[in-house]
């Protein structure tokens, strides 16, 4: 088997040709196939393009853009010529795209359209580095005169001229290519600062992804679709790590906004996606069942209790009874299956979650379904992953055991620690960072965490932010916030408590779904904030928070809460790109909430500078209400 992706893509390329679909995107309302002789084509094609433009071995390109063809073959190109690709999140602001490409020392960027090409020409002058700017999708762009801009398919012709003039060039150079070349450079998810960049291998990737296939083998024939950000560590374990060896179709939706529709098409038999993908789903189904007829409320609250017994059971690895087995057999028929096939996930036969903690609330809603839903566990650090649920032995409250080939180990102080072919070989240019991280082949996770009598991993959550409660008992926030975030209508929510004396949280609401109860049940407001702060909404949130504290331990029950006034963005640095909160910039950044949470007021005045979009800014005065729970802490 080929040591590096790019050999990995030639094998596919002489084992499938024209006769097998490697990819696929929706375009114009059409699927558009790429067989894997044409995807080969086009990395080649592409490689060759750079070369002659100056990409040489040891390079860096970076990638921003949604998940295209284009992205694969732009990376796979620069992994064939020697060269390492990075990718910032289509989102990234201008300030995280200046820190990445200066940082990586990039020299070429592709950029899918207008919109990125636009960030880079609001910075180009910050970025020495970089000598063109590649962009795939042309729509807008057709005016713009900078020389250093150039088209996707442009690139490909002269990499079609330059294989006259060197006929065996790409070949070659594929030949040269070892397992232990650095094949991307992952962002970290940055929750205490700049994300710093993990220097990854072919062999860290490819061995990640083979031993993940041992435990949960993925066949040639199986649809996957691609849609979280390729920029992701999840996403490359699965668009490349796995798909290149055992050669399964990626599919690319037409829009973000048409993944779910797209998903529903395709019918993928495996999917991989974050916590907040899942929790969204729930959300989905919780609220288009209150606005669904009262037949199909009754069904459903009839079938989610089968569901979850049935579930329990399976996590017991007890056999259900004949009744039970009844039971779920109509409620299956009935409600499950139309879920499921709503949400696309019906063909699915194994799904997996990973990048934070998973409630197990959202868990078991669907197991309770019949979705065959496994925690992952593993950082950018470990290529994605190192742990895993075995079929038929999934436990809620633990992450698995680890894959083949990797080592998981518990120091005095609770750290959890890995060592595997799948540990990356350090951080680029930051010799510090790495000495902290990497000792003697270990890697030092920074969670905190301990096994259970199976043998279980459990994860804590960040040994940085286990909380001390006033009764000295440790506890997660984590916990308590995947609690209440089952809620349909609670978007983010950020715990406090352990330097305190009691627990407090504040939140947001989710706009949407909140939006649609506040008209369905005729109640007036204008903005995110005046939706926020009625009565009516504290009410209903209260009453989630008390279901959320009736589960948790005395001294970890939210005491008082309040509902933010703006929802926490990636933009203002609160959240990362993956939507993890970032502790200790939230902590500043509203320290003055933080303190009213904890005082004896009822309300906090608070000023709220708003930027808008041609710079000019308005300041905005609001009062935060304050909600007290009685017998909680």
């Amino acid at each position: 088997m080929g040591e590096t992706f790019p050999q990995l893509l030639l094998e596919r390329a002489k084992e499938y040709g024209n006769k097998k679909i490697a990819l696929r995107e929706k375009e114009f309302g059409i699927w558009q196939p790429v067989s894997w002789q044409e995807y080969y084509d086009h990395v080649k094609y592409f490689c060759l393009g750079l070369t002659s433009l100056g990409l040489e071995r040891g390079d860096t390109i970076a990638i921003i853009g949604d998940n295209r063809p284009e992205w694969l073959y732009s990376e796979l190109a620069a992994q064939a010529a020697g060269a390492k690709g990075i990718g910032i999140y289509q989102d990234a602001i201008v300030k995280e795209v200046i820190y990445i490409i200066s940082h990586a020392d990039v020299k070429f960027i592709v950029a899918e359209d207008q919109e990125q090409v636009d960030k880079i020409l609001e910075i180009w002058s910050e970025l020495p580095s970089v000598i063109k700017v590649i962009y795939y999708d042309p729509k807008g762009l057709r005016n713009y005169t900078e020389d250093f801009l150039m088209y996707f398919y442009d690139v490909e012709t002269l990499g079609r001229t330059y294989e006259k003039d060197f006929p065996n060039w790409f070949e070659e150079s594929v030949a040269r290519g070892k397992g232990s070349d650095l094949a991307i450079l992952s962002t970290t998810s940055g929750t205490t600062g700049d994300p710093k960049l993990a220097m990854l291998t072919h062999d860290n990737l490819i061995s990640m992804g083979r031993n993940l296939m041992d435990v949960d083998p993925i066949e040639p024939d199986d649809e996957f679709v691609s849609f979280l950000p390729l920029a992701w560590i999840g996403e490359q374990m699965m668009s490349f790590a796995c798909s290149l060896q055992r050669g399964f179709p990626l599919n690319f939706p037409e829009e973000p906004e048409t993944v779910q529709v797209n998903i529903r098409e395709i019918g993928p038999r495996v999917m991989f996606s974050p916590p907040r993908i899942w929790e969204n789903m729930v959300s989905q189904v919780q609220v288009k069942i209150e606005d669904s007829s009262w037949l199909k409320q009754k069904l459903y609250r009839w079938a989610m209790p089968v569901g979850r017994a049935m579930a329990d059971t399976r996590f017991k690895k007890e056999t259900p009874s004949l009744g039970l087995k009844l039971k779920y057999f109509f409620a299956d028929w009935m409600v499950f299956q139309m879920i499921k096939d709503h949400l696309g996930l019906r063909h699915l036969r194994r799904a997996y979650t990973g990048g934070a903690a998973l409630g197990p609330d959202v868990f078991r809603f669907f197991h309770a379904m019949g979705v065959n839903l496994k925690q992952i566990y593993g950082q950018t650090e470990t290529s994605g992953i190192s742990v895993v649920h075995r079929d038929g032995d999934v436990k809620f409250q633990t992450v698995g055991t680890a894959i083949p080939d990797t080592e998981i180990h518990i120091d005095d102080s609770g750290e959890i620690m890995v060592r595997s072919p799948a540990v990356f070989v350090g951080y680029f240019r930051n010799e510090k960072a790495t000495a902290e991280t990497l000792m003697d082949g270990w890697l030092h996770s920074g969670d905190a965490g301990y096994f259970d009598d199976d043998g279980h991993l459990i994860v804590i959550d960040r040994a940085k932010d286990v909380m001390t409660l006033h009764d000295g008992t440790k506890f997660s926030p984590q916990f308590i916030e995947n609690k209440l975030k089952f809620s349909p209508y609670i978007k983010e929510a950020v715990v406090f408590g352990g330097d305190w004396p009691f627990v407090t949280a504040m939140m947001n609401i989710d706009m949407g779904n909140v939006g649609k109860w506040a008209e369905n049940n005729h109640l007036a407001y204008t903005t995110y904030t005046d939706l926020a702060q009625k009565p009516d909404v504290y009410q209903l949130v209260r009453e989630y928070v008390e279901a959320a504290n009736a589960d948790l331990p005395p001294a970890a029950r939210i005491k008082r809460f309040l509902l933010l006034h703006k929802e926490l963005d990636a933009d203002d640095a609160e959240l990362t790109r993956t939507r993890k909160v970032r502790r200790g910039f939230v902590a500043r950044r509203y320290e003055d909430i933080i303190s009213a949470l904890y005082s004896q007021n009822d309300h906090l005045e608070i000023e709220t500078v708003i930027t808008y979009q041609d710079g000019r800014t308005a300041t905005l005065a609001t009062r935060l209400k304050i909600e007290t729970l009685t017998g909680a802490g």
